[in-house]
């Protein structure tokens, strides 16, 4: 089935934060939006025919888990990924966030250490820090264009008993990053050895570049799952963000039940009709669609790539999975500020500050390329134009 990404859809008409005023301010008409992690593209027909379908029952009332929904979920992780989760393993949660931040509460105490590996998601460094925890810092190794982990940091701190979680971004926001089996194995067998709990936020999981493969954290082992708390939803993978929810995945019996208090205690158990039914018919039936995204973002990818090579000054980080690209201005000679202000304010680009991921993204912005290719093209020309005026 043919999709048409080239279509340039109208954000504005409803109130998209990647287009708003309260994240780009009152001039924002001008902006190249490409700050918030989401795609422009219609989501998949099966999901619109799914929500159409909902919508036309025309009750909305207290509802129950659909008996598809997992079973879809498990399904697409064993066909995707190789991966047999068991359903009994599979909590619910409104979103991501709320999982990581009652990882946070149930696992540590105040006070205590939970290890991240910037320049990583922001949110992991807000969410530490409003739960009154303490951030871990192991930084990620920038090493000929590439980024490592830094195993003898993260064996230091593991070593601190203060510090009794990791956050993992598996695939990496925002460098790009598609850990390997083998560096997953690494920093396990380290948490496991240091009793240091691996909490997994693995979202951008299924928009992985031909020449890498994603493996879930979990499917390692059964040593490995029973020391992990794996999160996922659709909402990268098919664009519905504003219309699903999340799921946490706890192997071990202790750590479930523990979880499971500390979500019913904030009582953020109640399910969504219509991301019930978004969810399940993305898992169904919106391979075919996922596949064409990929197929699409891999030639936006393609043209960033050539742009650039003309370019002087900026850097791509060659991108291994995910909708999201890592750019190194540091050539420039900017601070944080005067680079987001030349972006701003010269190239009409509102991209995501380098400096947000953390003090080691200074110099640097995300880019999302998940959007039609002529307006992308349109953007890399105000970039160069912005450039050459310099």
């Amino acid at each position: 089935m043919p999709f048409n990404f080239d279509h340039p859809p109208d954000r504005r008409a409803v109130p998209a934060l990647k287009t708003h005023r309260i994240v780009l301010g009152e001039d924002s008409d001008r902006l190249f939006a490409a700050g918030v992690a989401d795609m422009d593209f219609e989501v998949a027909p099966p999901i619109l025919d799914a929500l159409h379908a909902r919508l036309q029952h025309g009750i909305f009332g207290y509802e129950a888990v659909p008996d598809g929904l997992i079973p879809a979920l498990t399904q697409w992780l064993r066909i995707r990924h190789g991966w047999t989760v068991d359903p009994n393993h599979i909590l619910r949660a409104p979103n991501a966030l709320n999982s990581l931040a009652i990882a946070a509460s149930a696992f540590t105490d105040p006070g205590e250490g939970i290890i991240v590996q910037p320049p990583v998601f922001f949110d992991f460094f807000d969410i530490i820090r409003e739960n009154h925890r303490t951030v871990a810092e192991n930084p990620l190794i920038l090493r000929d264009g590439r980024y490592e982990i830094d195993f003898a940091g993260l064996d230091a701190l593991a070593a601190n008993p203060k510090n009794r979680l990791l956050f993992l971004c598996n695939p990496h926001n925002p460098v790009g990053r598609v850990w390997t089996r083998m560096e997953l194995m690494r920093l396990g067998e380290i948490c496991l050895r240091n009793g240091v709990l691996v909490v997994t936020d693995e979202l951008h999981g299924d928009i992985i570049f031909p020449g890498h493969r994603f493996t879930p954290f979990a499917s390692l082992g059964s040593r490995h799952a029973a020391n992990s708390v794996t999160i996922l939803s659709p909402a990268k993978s098919f664009n519905i963000a504003g219309c699903c929810s999340a799921f946490t995945i706890v192997p071990d019996t202790d750590r479930r039940a523990h979880f499971q208090a500390e979500n019913s205690r904030l009582t953020v158990n109640k399910n969504n009709a219509f991301a019930n039914v978004a969810m399940m018919a993305a898992y169904r039936d919106g391979g075919a669609w996922l596949d064409a995204v990929i197929d699409y973002l891999r030639e936006n990818l393609s043209l960033v790539r050539t742009r650039l090579d003309e370019v002087p000054d900026v850097t791509l980080i060659e991108p291994e999975g995910t909708f999201l690209l890592w750019l190194d201005f540091r050539a420039l000679g900017f601070d944080p500020g005067a680079l987001h202000a030349f972006l701003r304010g010269r190239a009409n680009w509102a991209v995501t500050r380098g400096i947000s991921f953390g003090a080691q993204g200074a110099g640097f912005a995300r880019l999302n390329i998940a959007c039609p290719r002529a307006r992308l093209d349109g953007a890399l020309d105000m970039l160069e134009r912005a450039l050459d005026n310099r």
